[in-house]
């Protein structure tokens, strides 16, 4: 079992920025993500990053302006959102994946993660 708690999510204007976190427990991680969900879309990832070597990977409608990051020490998963949009309004989700094989080939897809946080709602006003 994992066990995942996020924070951080808020409203903010166009062109600020917003730090989420993620607390974890549990179960070993092979890849840890960062979705989001805004309302009558599909989830989608925007983050990235294997437990391992650190490597991350991000879609190019958030390349540059989002950083992923972990805290090992802490168990603690990081969102660094900058120059936000009003498109990037959604549920964030935090999830983990336990899995190699989907990690390393599906990471992109929410169905590669078993475990899932709350969400926590980001606003974005123009």
């Amino acid at each position: 079992q994992v066990q995942l708690v996020e924070s951080g999510g808020g409203s903010v204007q166009a062109g600020g920025s917003l730090r989420l976190s993620c607390a974890a427990s549990g179960n070993t991680r092979y890849c840890m993500g960062w979705f989001r969900q805004a309302p009558g879309k599909e989830r989608e990832g925007v983050a990235v990053i294997y437990a391992g070597g650190g490597s991350t990977y991000y879609p190019d409608s958030v390349k540059g302006r989002f950083t992923i990051s972990q805290d090992n020490a802490k168990n603690t998963l990081f969102l660094q959102m900058n120059s936000l949009q009003p498109e990037d309004t959604a549920m964030y989700y935090c999830a983990a994946g336990t899995g190699p094989w989907d990690c390393y080939q599906r990471y992109g897809e929410p169905g590669a993660y078993n475990y899932w946080g709350q969400g926590t709602q980001v606003t974005v006003s123009s």
